[in-house]
């Protein structure tokens, strides 16, 4: 992109991209968008490009085969009413596939005969008609919508979604439960440990004190012993030298 003005290649890839997301059934904006971003431009400014390149390219033949852009593919879509007796008929045969099972997306595009462009604009036409439909409530009875005869892909997938978080919700639960059991048993255990360890603590202190008061006992019946001895020592002592004096005389 120089000075905002568009190049050749530029174009094309903006008409390859519209042609692209019409085939795979995506608004046309989407296509303005990203084509925006990859150019740095605003996708209002793309998509009034688009449209106005439209009518250059129908009166520049030269240029359009140069170009090599197939315009049948961006012929600007007229808007076509339906009549009452069409918008009728339109909603019964949708209808009628949706009960079987269809999607809406997958009954317009068979009631089209795989034309996206007219897929897109019964789908439209069929979701702001039930948009506008208003429940009338006759009397107090409930009645249930017709029962579908096979499940659609996409029910099938919720429904497979939802009995896997069921799944997964009940396993963790499981899984704190026994969490908590362990927990709780271990709490148990732990205290006891503690129990007993205080109480062979206190057996320690008991005996260490008895030790000690044994020990001092010990070393008082030691010094009373060695005194007694020193007293009968001297005791012996004394007798010798009063036997002694005695044969002196």
């Amino acid at each position: 992109m120089k000075n905002g003005l568009w190049e050749n290649h530029e174009v094309k890839d903006l008409f390859m991209l519209v042609e692209k997301n019409k085939n795979e059934g995506q608004p046309l904006r989407k296509a303005f968008m990203e084509h925006a971003r990859k150019y740095s431009r605003q996708p209002n400014s793309v998509r009034n490009y688009y449209y106005h390149e439209i009518d250059n390219l129908e009166e520049d033949k030269e240029r359009l085969k140069k170009l090599g852009i197939d315009l049948e593919k961006h012929r600007k879509n007229t808007i076509q009413y339906f009549s009452k007796e069409e918008e009728d008929n339109l909603m019964l045969k949708i209808d009628k596939l949706v009960e079987n099972g269809c999607s809406v997306r997958k009954a317009c595009l068979t009631i089209s005969n795989g034309d996206v462009n007219q897929m897109l604009r019964f789908q439209n036409k069929y979701r702001n008609f039930k948009a506008k439909q208003k429940p009338i409530k006759k009397d107090n009875i409930i009645r249930f919508s017709k029962k579908k005869e096979r499940i659609s892909e996409a029910e099938l997938q919720a429904l497979f979604m939802g009995l896997v978080r069921l799944v997964k919700r009940s396993a963790t639960e499981e899984i704190n439960e026994q969490v908590k059991t362990t927990m709780d048993r271990a709490s148990q255990e732990l205290r006891k440990t503690i129990v007993a360890l205080n109480n062979k603590e206190r057996e320690y202190r008991e005996l260490k004190d008895a030790f000690m008061k044994i020990k001092e006992e010990n070393s008082k019946l030691v010094k009373d012993m060695f005194k007694l001895k020193c007293d009968k020592a001297g005791k012996l002592r004394q007798k010798f030298e009063q036997i002694d004096i005695v044969k002196g005389s």
